[in-house]
């Protein structure tokens, strides 16, 4: 393909537009490659670069066009906005992907999109875009498309059993964020291809794999940190809406049939002989974004949406988006102080507390301390409001109470339950196994030993955990203990050049 500058400039903007769209950092899907196609899938992870602007580039993230018909308040391609304006072909995208993959530049692609015209007309471009690669090109790579909201169900399905991710943005984390911010969108709209999504994965593992179809998952189940219970499947915490539509035609007929009859019949002869012998609908799972910052919600809605999102529709990953203020509407924050990043990074680590290390949400945060602590990661808060939890013994702790212990991640945590049946640990020992002793030592003991004086305050570890001069012993680290003095250390009462007095290196 020759890249014109026609394509250029569309580059330039649709790759600029897709920006604030988070892409997973890893496939999660693996495939190796076949005798006639491109490329392959590893779920390892894919390669990285940065761009200039510190934009991941591992894969070809664009936007299949910034012309969009909603005039949502916190997007910078809203309606209303004037901006350059956009748009690939299906062709376009195609050719594009292919041209950078054989260049090494890329390892897949990521696509998403604003809505032009309407969401069946953008969703059958995507379709087209993916159908292209998979079909003409043979393109045997990772592929991340967006389902639109609203969309036909036959063409998510369609697009479904060519890609290995899909995702549907829940934008804002209530809906009642959602009604202010974007009234042309509705919470049952965006969950609507995710629900078929979970079920289409379903069946598809049904049909490749065998075995009974299983049970949704949401009916009567309570939601964490409100006390309160609910049956129908698709609802959130803070939602009285009704069942969706097609969720309720299958629950209330409870047969297959009206899952026929509710969602177009999973056609497994549609993809699987013309893109791969072992496809599968949606491999790699799918994923969904909420905005940190752009409505009032406060870290505890955000932490229980996040959970239920990923105990009700089976997602892979859920993404926060420090919320950057691009189009300067009056009812947005005013963001003096930049995007809350520091927010986003906590959000993140409660995510993985939740995703590895077997934490419930309520026990992450509180409705009494809506907001997670800033200063310190929500493991080291925990631990800190539950000392009577600790000292851990890391000799005969089981594998989820080492996961307690802030400074153990999940392979160290495995590291010391396989150590330990070969003999006894010491610090050494947990050390190399990757254990943050800077952070664990004053939870934990070894052998019955302590590695420094322990007192289980929360003062006391709170200063420890916060203090910049922090230092590991040097038995521990193997560093020499023998080091260059300076002046300062023979005389830390010395005055300095500039007349004021100096400090000593551990004053």
């Amino acid at each position: 393909m020759e890249l014109t500058a026609d394509i250029f400039s569309k580059l330039e903007i649709l790759s600029d537009a897709a920006k604030y769209d988070v892409a997973c950092t890893s496939s999660g899907s693996s495939r190796k490659g076949v005798k006639g196609s491109m490329g392959n899938a590893v779920a390892a992870g894919l390669c990285h670069c940065f761009s200039a602007d510190g934009r991941c580039i591992s894969l070809l993230k664009i936007l299949l066009t910034n012309e969009c018909v909603y005039d949502c308040k916190y997007c910078l391609n809203r309606l209303s906005n004037d901006v350059p304006r956009a748009s690939f072909t299906p062709e376009e995208v195609a050719e594009l992907t292919i041209s950078f993959y054989r260049r090494n530049y890329i390892e897949g692609l990521f696509l998403s999109s604003g809505i032009r015209k309407n969401p069946d007309f953008t969703m059958e471009q995507i379709y087209q875009a993916v159908h292209l690669l998979r079909v003409q090109y043979r393109f045997n790579g990772y592929i991340h498309v967006k389902a639109i909201p609203g969309a036909d169900p036959l063409l998510i399905e369609k697009t479904g059993w060519l890609v290995d991710r899909m995702s549907a943005n829940l934008e804002l984390p209530t809906a009642d964020g959602l009604r202010s911010l974007a009234p042309q969108k509705s919470r049952k709209t965006i969950l609507t291809p995710m629900r078929q999504i979970q079920m289409g994965r379903r069946e598809s593992r049904l049909l490749l794999g065998g075995g009974s179809m299983p049970e949704l998952p949401g009916a009567n189940q309570s939601v964490p940190g409100t006390g309160k219970s609910f049956s129908q499947p698709n609802a959130l915490p803070g939602e009285t809406s009704g069942k969706l539509g097609v969720e309720q035609k299958v629950r209330s007929e409870g047969k297959s049939s009206a899952r026929q009859e509710a969602l177009p019949a999973v056609n497994q002869n549609f993809a699987l002989q013309e893109f791969h012998p072992d496809a599968s609908f949606v491999p790699a799972g799918q994923s969904t974004q909420m905005i940190v910052g752009a409505s009032g919600e406060s870290d505890y809605e955000i932490v229980h949406m996040a959970e239920a999102m990923y105990r009700k529709f089976d997602l892979k990953r859920v993404f926060y988006s420090a919320f950057v203020n691009t189009t300067k509407d009056p009812a947005l924050p005013e963001g003096r102080e930049g995007p809350p990043l520091l927010r986003e990074h906590r959000l993140y680590q409660a995510d993985f507390l939740m995703r590895f290390y077997q934490f419930r949400a309520e026990e992450i945060i509180s409705a009494e301390n809506p907001f997670l602590n800033v200063h310190l990661d929500p493991k080291c808060n925990w631990a800190l409001n539950h000392l009577g939890f600790f000292p851990v013994e890391v000799q005969t702790a089981d594998y989820h109470t080492l996961l307690r212990i802030p400074g153990v991640g999940v392979k160290s945590a495995k590291r010391i339950m396989a150590a330990r049946r070969l003999g006894s640990l010491d610090y050494q020992a947990l050390k190399k196994f990757g254990v943050v002793l800077k952070r664990a030592m004053y939870f934990i003991t070894c052998g019955g030993k302590t590695m420094v004086p322990l007192r289980m305050n929360e003062g006391f570890i709170l200063t420890n955990l916060l203090g910049l001069r922090e230092r590991l012993p040097a038995s521990v680290t193997g560093e020499n203990r023998f080091e260059q003095m300076s002046l300062l250390d023979l005389y830390p009462g010395a005055v300095t050049t500039s007349g004021t007095q100096g400090v000593g290196r551990y004053g």
